[in-house]
Order: structure tokens, then C-alpha cells, then sequence
């Protein structure tokens, strides 16, 4: 951060014989200079500008200092950078490398600082769906859940053959009283249940949800939107529908065998499913027991509720015996025995959802997405869109700058740390803006490989 305030010098202890003083006055500096790569991600893939367009700015043109496009990259880059709260940027608009990012080094008024501060910040986030005479800025959900999607296809270079999306909820606790809150007894707390849906790392959904709601509650509705846009682009890609127990639904699963989209879900156990299994339990346990080691069995039939499916469907379970305890385990598909069989389809398809467990924590716990403090639901939801898209935006870096590196499969946090983190000082001419980084920088090989690649893409 660009600190020019105090010059006053404040003494510490001696080091051989010599003086250590340090004092605030090294002029125009920040702690921000890797940033310069997340705005080499953006121009790859025009993240903010697109994200600005869902935008619409009802204020004055003549007395407008601060455009929708600075705001919104102000909120991006700033949680990208480790910055969760819109009081953060009341010192950040001074910074010279947001200001760089934000391609605006000076305000048109003398009194103004080059970029927005908290207030300003603070009415778009409570921007509404059309504009009112008092908030004049407003914004599109369908578009913006639309960028998702057309980011995600644009990542690719060619249609692959199948896709694997990744449907999850999960807890978003608020210590408030927020609009829609609700006590969830799993989660044993007052909290949202925000839906995500994955596909690999790419982030296609975020939609932030009250709890007293079943855990599928509105996944249609997601699922269809985007499989209907995936299928402009891409009409023969296959599509895979991945969830735990709480979506397998018959509204979801009977739509899916309606519109050519296959599901692996799991299913919640209960005695008749067990009793299914009860030969196979018996050989487990019996091994375990001669082994002393944790055995396995596979058996694959078809099955149907009594009352809430309406047709058989294809069911894989899991007999496990594990220190002589029973660990019984299913899950419920369209896919046929010849395309995946049991052991293959629950071990190495049906397991890998849980890697979308560490995209979700990478979104609320690197990047703040569960900061969802706003009084209503619609200002938490566009906080977590904000968010999101600072999770597409590292992800682009990954991908594009970071492939075959030891960052490769970095997480944000940890590009945040290593990569965005560095201090330099920043010297302002006619002609140029210049960063001197930190000569002791350790993974200088790594920041000259991703702008490389980067300028490449630009």
C-alpha cells in the first residue's frame, strides 16, 4: 500500500554496530505489484469489461467521476487480492497499481482520489434489478449468470467430447439478521445455502439460496439454463450430471432422462437397500475379518422406491467392512453396465466429485465468498457474484499463465501469496509506469513465464 504520511523515523535494534532506522517516506509504493497478472488474465478473456456490460448506469453522464467498468474491476481485483470489504478500498484508491489495473491514474477532480472509495462502492453492491431514484446503477442477473457459462465454453479450444458438471450445497453461516436467514439443524447454525455448480475448476453457477429449503431445490432451473447454452455451442458434447444423496431427486433425475443428460448420484441408505446387500455385507466381513484389513463389494441391480421414483433405475452399492463395522454406501445413474461398471463407475467417476469440495473452499474461504453480510438477499447475491468472478479471474491465470508450473494446480490463496504479493516501488513519468519489484523476489522465473504467456494471449 502507497504509504506517504508519516516521515517521522522510528529506531530498532542494532545490528553490528549499525543503526536500524525505518521511516514511512519512500514515496509511491505498493505491496500489490504481481496484480499487473491479473490484469494481463483479464484483457485474455475480457472478464471485467463483459462483467461491467450486465451492468446499467442511470447516473448523469457530466457527474460521473468513477465509470461502472472501475467499479466492478474494483471489487474484482480487490478480492482477488485479499480484500473482502468495500471499507478496504478508502486506502486502496490511492494504490498505484489499482490504479494501473483500473487504467486510470489521476481523477478529474482535484478533490478525487483516482478511484472509488468504500461509499461508492457501497451503492453498487446495492444495485437492484432496474434503476430507481435512488439507486441509479443497476444490474442483470440473467446476464451475469450467462457470463459464466460463455467463459467457461471460451476456455476451451475445441468442443470436448463430454462434460462432468458437479452440483453442490453448502453452508454459508450470517451473524446477522439478514433477509431470508434460516436455522439449519445439519449445520447446526443460522446460514444461507448457496447452490454451486463445477465443471473441473470452471465455476458455471452461484446461486445463493434461503436454508430451509431441500438441498436441490431450484437445480432444474439451474441445470437446464445452462445445458441449453452449453448446447448452442457445443450440440453433441455428452453431459454428466455428478451430486451426493441430497439431488437425487425424481424432478431432477426424470429431467435429465428427458433431455439426453446422464446423472451419477448418490443415495441415501436405508434398511430395504441394506437388506439388498446383505450377502455381499456378510463376504466383506467375513474377509475383514480373516485379513484384518478393510474389504469390499461391489453389487449393480435395478431399483425403484415405493412411492417417490417413477420408474426402475440402475443401482451400484458399495458393501464395505471397515475395523468390522458395516459401511454400506450407494449411488443411483442412467449410465448403462456396458459404459462404466460398478467398481470403475463408484471409485474412479462417482468419488472424484469430491474434489469440487476444494473448488467451493477455494471460492469462500480464499476468496470471501460467504462475506454475504448485506441486509438483503439480492446485495449478498451480487457480493458473491463479485467473488466468483474473482475466482474466474485467478483460475484464468492459472490455467492460461501458470500451466506446467509448480503453480499449476496452486490455490488461490497460495497464487495470491506467492505470485500477486510483492512489493516494489512505482515510479509515475510522462512516458511510462514503472514497478521495480523486489530484486529478492523467489519465483521470478515463474512471473516472466505467465507474462509471457499472457502477452501471447492478449
Amino acid at each position: 500500500m502507497p504509504t506517504e504520511c508519516n516521515p517521522t523515523t522510528m529506531l530498532f535494534a542494532r545490528v553490528e554496530g549499525r543503526r536500524v532506522a525505518a521511516d514511512f517516506a519512500g514515496g509511491a509504493m505498493t505491496s500489490d505489484a504481481g496484480a499487473l497478472l491479473l490484469g494481463a488474465s483479464d484483457r485474455a478473456i475480457g472478464l471485467v469489461d463483459r462483467f461491467a456490460s450486465c451492468f446499467a448506469d442511470a447516473r448523469a453522464p457530466a457527474l460521473v467521476e468513477h465509470e461502472v467498468a472501475t467499479l466492478v474491476g474494483q471489487r474484482v481485483f480487490g478480492i482477488a487480492l485479499g480484500y473482502e470489504d468495500v471499507s478496504d478500498h478508502d486506502q486502496l484508491r490511492h494504490d498505484p497499481v489499482m490504479s494501473v489495473l483500473a487504467g486510470k491514474l489521476a481523477a478529474r477532480r482535484r478533490d478525487c482520489a483516482p478511484l472509488a472509495g468504500k461509499s461508492t462502492l457501497n451503492r453498487l453492491e446495492l444495485s437492484r434489478p432496474e434503476p430507481t431514484r435512488y439507486h441509479k446503477i443497476a444490474h442483470d442477473p440473467a446476464a451475469i449468470e450467462r457470463l459464466f457459462v460463455d467463459l467457461f465454453i471460451e476456455a476451451h479450444k475445441r468442443a470436448p467430447e463430454q462434460i462432468i458438471l458437479d452440483l453442490d450445497a453448502t453452508d454459508d453461516p450470517v451473524h446477522g439478521h439478514q433477509e431470508g436467514r434460516f436455522f439449519h439443524g445439519y449445520y447446526d447454525c443460522y446460514c444461507y445455502l448457496p447452490l454451486y455448480i463445477f465443471c473441473g475448476r470452471h465455476l458455471l453457477a452461484a446461486r445463493l439460496r434461503r436454508s430451509n429449503i431441500d438441498a436441490s431445490a431450484g437445480s432444474v432451473e439451474e441445470v437446464a439454463r445452462i445445458v441449453a447454452q452449453v448446447r448452442v455451442r457445443w450440440p453433441r458434447v455428452r453431459v454428466l450430471l455428478r451430486a451426493d444423496s441430497g439431488f437425487a431427486r425424481e424432478a431432477l433425475m426424470a429431467w435429465c432422462e428427458a433431455n439426453r443428460v446422464d446423472y451419477l448420484f448418490g443415495l441415501a441408505r436405508n434398511a430395504r437397500l441394506e437388506a439388498e446387500i446383505a450377502g455381499e455385507l456378510a463376504e466383506a466381513a467375513a474377509e475383514s475379518r480373516t485379513t484384518g484389513r478393510p474389504a469390499r463389494r461391489f453389487r449393480d441391480f435395478m431399483w425403484t422406491t415405493r412411492d417417490s421414483w417413477n420408474r426402475r433405475r440402475r443401482v451400484v452399492a458399495k458393501a464395505e467392512c471397515t475395523k468390522g463395522d458395516p459401511n454400506p454406501r450407494f449411488i443411483v445413474t442412467s449410465l448403462k453396465p456396458k459404459a462404466a461398471q460398478a467398481r470403475h463407475l463408484y471409485e474412479k467417476i462417482y468419488c472424484a466429485r469430491g474434489e469440487m469440495e476444494n473448488r467451493i473452499k477455494e471460492c469462500q474461504l480464499d476468496l470471501f465468498a460467504d462475506r454475504t453480510s448485506s441486509h438483503t438477499m439480492r446485495a449478498n447475491q451480487l457480493r458473491l457474484w463479485f467473488a466468483s468472478m474473482a475466482y474466474v479471474l485467478t483460475c484464468a491465470l492459472r490455467r492460461i499463465g501458470l500451466a506446467h508450473t509448480q503453480f499449476a494446480a496452486a490455490t488461490c490463496s497460495t497464487i495470491r501469496l506467492a505470485l500477486l504479493k510483492i512489493g516494489a516501488l512505482v515510479r509515475i513519468s510522462v512516458r511510462r509506469v514503472h514497478l521495480a519489484m523486489a530484486s529478492g523476489y523467489p519465483w521470478q522465473n515463474e512471473f516472466r513465464l505467465a507474462h509471457l504467456r499472457l502477452a501471447a494471449v492478449c
